[in-house]
């Protein structure tokens, strides 16, 4: 990633950003501001439609003269901490986040199904000095302790990620949404997310709409709304998009991995934001989360 591309930005009133930190349903929220933004129409290209700006997968001119050259509402992708782009006051934020645990369980999968062209794309595109990205050759369980005590190893800072945009949670252009919300109640988080895009959709289109939205629907149409994907992944968009469950981790890390993670999380982030974290807005405790 190159942050730098986002001074070169030109920015539109009605933008739409798009950030998380890495599996924490990017794709999946793509996928929702795209239906919303062009009334449920089927075969979207939500990677063309809505591009990780600051990704050097692809050409950063390029995709800076494609997102120009859009007239419908733009729609762009971040996976950037807050302090580490331009944030416009006219644009409209919307932050993802998910339960570290359920995150590293799908980087997991994520690293272990790039093929060898997505990886030498990475490994070429990366920092000078930066480790070669490979495959994961431990069990997810020791992945994830790589990943807890070096803070998102062998990618980016989770902690300082989920930081950076929860300190500005309170700006009137960011919305915050939560994974496992998602997952409790499609329909009424997209309703959450039309109305702070002041996208009015009409009452015949709305059940198409959230169908398209489901992972169901999303797994089926992989190849044409990821065409770009079957050609990284291994086993292409299906692989990419996975289950999306959550609490995978729940038989395989021992209690002394759960209270780690969790001392770790109120260290870095906490009560407050730890337990939003973990939970989410309709679950604010362990009990209800549960059931």
């Amino acid at each position: 990633m190159d942050s730098r591309v986002w001074n070169d930005f030109r920015f539109r009133d009605d933008d739409v950003i798009v950030a998380t930190y890495g599996k924490s349903g990017t794709t999946w929220m793509q996928q929702i501001v795209s239906q919303l933004l062009f009334d449920g129409e089927e075969y979207l290209d939500v990677m063309q439609i809505a591009p990780w700006l600051e990704s050097k997968i692809a050409p950063q001119e390029q995709v800076l003269e494609s997102l120009e050259a859009q007239q419908h509402r733009r729609s762009i992708k971040t996976h950037l901490p807050a302090d580490a782009l331009v944030y416009s006051p006219s644009a409209k934020y919307i932050y993802v986040a998910r339960d570290g645990r359920d995150v590293c369980w799908s980087l997991y999968n994520h690293n272990m199904n790039m093929n060898d062209e997505m990886l030498s794309i990475l490994n070429e595109g990366a920092a000078p000095g930066t480790p070669p990205l490979e495959r994961p050759s431990k069990s997810i369980v020791d992945y994830f302790k790589d990943w807890l005590e070096k803070d998102g190893y062998p990618f980016w800072s989770f902690w300082d990620h989920i930081r950076s945009w929860w300190s500005i949670r309170h700006l009137p252009n960011l919305l915050m949404v939560h994974y496992a919300d998602l997952k409790a109640d499609l329909p009424g988080e997209m309703r959450r997310v039309a109305e702070f895009l002041d996208i009015r959709v009409g009452h015949a289109r709305w059940p198409t709409i959230v169908e398209h939205c489901t992972f169901d629907y999303m797994r089926r149409h992989g190849s044409v709304n990821l065409p770009r994907i079957d050609k990284m992944f291994v086993g292409g968009a299906t692989s990419f998009i996975y289950k999306g469950t959550n609490g995978r981790w729940r038989d395989e890390l021992s209690p002394q991995d759960l209270e780690r993670y969790e001392t770790i999380a109120q260290q870095q982030l906490g009560a407050e934001c730890a337990a939003w974290l973990a939970y989410g807005r309709l679950h604010p405790d362990p009990e209800s989360a549960m059931n």
